[in-house]
């Protein structure tokens, strides 16, 4: 079928029903589809509906030439409602993104100059961010209105923050997260310590007197299951609190918090910039699989239906350590046999052995070794 023979409205309203990526796709077919895919009335559609209402919230005017101009500059971040927060749109989906401010958050003793310093910090989207002096009691809290983000959509939420190079007592204990909407409530722990992106690795957790090993797979900036610390493009890290959805039926308060408040000791050196939420990206790049660690030499089964592994290279604290190497055939998805080669761990040359112990990696698409 030529669309060039369909009315160029009728066209636009197919074009508004799918997504700003593809508008700008099959743009590209013909000079006059992309007079139809760069109308008005199809970039009005990714606009959020109460996008005139949200640019009266805006610090600074917007200048704009068309509808798809407009879009693409609210995909980059700008402060709104007196420089508290910032307003930006996802590209290829045109849904909601915010960050809170660390002055729209709930930080205890924030202001007591004995514990917390607010100041001016570099690459920051506001005009200040607040830097931790010294407490025992550390409790970060944000929230926000559902009605605000986008209908229909599930929502992960981040802290962000900096360490200077004096911190200290974060990452003794575990502090823990929560992310709360409506009945709905996801909890975890992070140690607030940082962590190279984009590579695989090995941190070590301690749970009950128990080390567990936890093996990451990391394709993309922040596209993460795991709540771990995570440098970010603009030089910020970023920690993921948890993650919700947003149905869009009420208006219901997200309520979304840090804290460490266990133990006793003094804690320093964490600059809070604030808290954002941003639309969950979809993937299947990265996995993640819990592995009990009981003795040095290992071998490990894989339990899984979507892991198409030739070779991974395993990371013990950023550390490579030794290769995991399967031998499944492409024709034989249902499972495979890894065996740890050579593994290094604490200085030891740990050789394979048939009779060590077994380690099953399980992302829960597979058969059980059990």
């Amino acid at each position: 079928m030529n669309l060039d023979l369909l009315p160029d409205d009728c066209f636009a309203h197919i074009l508004s029903l799918t997504s700003p990526i593809d508008a700008c796709r099959i743009s590209l077919v013909s000079s006059s589809i992309r007079i139809s895919a760069n109308s008005d009335s199809v970039w009005e559609k990714f606009l959020p509906p109460d996008y005139q209402q949200i640019l009266t919230r805006l610090c600074h005017p917007l200048i704009f030439s068309s509808k798809k101009h407009l879009f693409f500059r609210l995909c980059n971040p700008h402060l709104i409602d007196g420089g508290l927060k910032t307003f930006s749109l996802e590209k290829t989906t045109g849904k909601k993104q915010y960050m809170l401010s660390a002055r729209e958050l709930n930080i205890a003793w924030a202001d007591n100059p004995l514990f917390w310093s607010w100041k001016p910090f570099p690459a920051s989207r506001f005009v200040v961010a607040v830097e931790l002096r010294t407490i025992w009691w550390l409790e970060i809290q944000g929230k926000i209105n559902s009605g605000m983000l986008s209908p229909k959509t599930t929502y992960e939420c981040y802290v962000i923050v900096k360490f200077v190079d004096r911190a200290y007592g974060l990452d003794f204990l575990p502090s823990k997260v929560t992310v709360e909407i409506g009945n709905v409530k996801s909890e975890g722990n992070v140690y607030l310590r940082q962590y190279e992106s984009k590579k695989q690795c090995l941190e070590t957790l301690w749970y009950s007197n128990r080390m567990e090993l936890v093996l990451r797979s990391m394709a993309f900036r922040g596209i993460m299951e795991e709540r771990v610390a995570c440098k970010r493009e603009d030089g910020w890290i970023e920690i993921e609190l948890g993650s919700f959805y947003n149905n869009g039926g009420d208006d219901l308060e997200v309520k979304m918090s840090l804290k460490e408040v266990t133990g006793t000791h003094l804690k320093g050196g964490l600059v809070v910039e604030g808290i954002e939420l941003r639309p969950k990206q979809q993937t299947t790049t990265n996995h993640m699989w819990w592995i009990k660690y009981e003795f040095f030499n290992v071998k490990i089964h894989i339990c899984s239906t979507r892991l198409w592994m030739q070779n991974m290279t395993l990371m013990f604290l950023g550390e490579e350590v030794g290769d995991i190497r399967s031998p499944r055939a492409h024709g034989n998805p249902g499972f495979g046999f890894s065996a740890v080669s050579g593994l290094k761990m604490d200085g030891f040359d740990l050789p394979y052995d048939s009779s060590a112990s077994t380690l099953i990696v399980d992302d829960g698409s597979g058969p059980n070794f059990n």
